[in-house]
């Protein structure tokens, strides 16, 4: 299924899911908002999904606090959706409830707003993510904020997922959007981000994203192209794939700061 800006990628996942076997990769789901999202079609889609890529070994699952390894989806725009529909999926009393059977998983879902935090526990969701690569652009974006989120999450057993981006630039899009551009400076701002993310202990970092070009927040490695009227944001004077080995440089930075945490 899609939304209207995309396609079904059904016929994908397998080819990632096995690509992704190769290089020691897991995958996960990002739900994006469709036509009638709610809670008894995310029961049938989510049940969809673990019945049919669940056993494949690169498909992700979180080890829990209590020893449970389970499936994790990232719920994107589940603002739109109202707390009590989200609860008969994600509450143990919920109508529809799929807590404690065999599609039971680790629901994240999207906060922009402030006031959001609060509906996401009402929700039952077991965490929230931040999302945007713009630092300031949302509440939940900003990184002056994510010490109070983690503490909301903390003291309400909830995870908390900030999302970390090299930049910034959807003009060629939203053509009104340039007050939202953040330069890359040089990698700088990705560091910025991950030092940020970094201060408040998070379990788990988001990237936004891999290849996500017409937001100019791609990671992957980039050579200068153009087609027609667009330029494709290129990395000079550094090398193709800078991002790449930042990245690497500030996993393994996490890696090791989070043995000291656990100590």
């Amino acid at each position: 299924m899609a939304d209207e800006n995309g396609e079904p990628t059904d016929d994908l996942v397998p080819v990632i899911l096995d690509y992704a076997h190769k290089y020691n990769l897991k995958v996960t789901f990002h739900i994006e908002p469709y036509k009638d999202r709610d809670d008894r079609s995310m029961y049938h889609n989510v049940k969809y999904i673990i019945d049919k890529y669940g056993g494949h070994p690169a498909f992700y699952r979180h080890k829990t606090s209590t020893g449970r390894f389970l499936p994790m989806f990232y719920v994107y725009d589940s603002y739109v959706t109202i707390p009590e529909i989200w609860a008969n999926l994600l509450t143990v009393s919920g109508s529809q409830t799929i807590r404690n059977t065999p599609y039971d998983a680790l629901f994240i879902a999207l906060l922009v707003e402030e006031r959001h935090k609060h509906d996401i526990h009402r929700s039952g969701f077991d965490g929230m993510y931040t999302y945007f690569a713009t630092n300031g652009f949302s509440y939940g974006s900003s990184h002056h904020n994510w010490a109070s989120l983690k503490a909301f999450c903390d003291s309400n057993n909830l995870m908390f997922i900030p999302s970390v981006g090299p930049g910034y630039v959807d003009t060629s899009i939203r053509p009104w959007n340039n007050h939202n551009t953040r330069n890359r400076v040089n990698g700088k701002y990705y560091e910025t981000a991950f030092s940020a993310a970094l201060l408040v202990r998070p379990e788990i970092i988001s990237i936004t994203s891999f290849n996500e070009w017409h937001e100019g927040t791609q990671i992957e490695k980039a050579v200068p192209k153009r087609t027609g009227q667009v330029v494709y944001l290129d990395y000079k004077p550094h090398k193709p794939n800078v991002y790449l080995e930042l990245t690497q440089k500030w996993s393994e930075k996490y890696r090791k700061e989070q043995e000291q945490w656990l100590m």
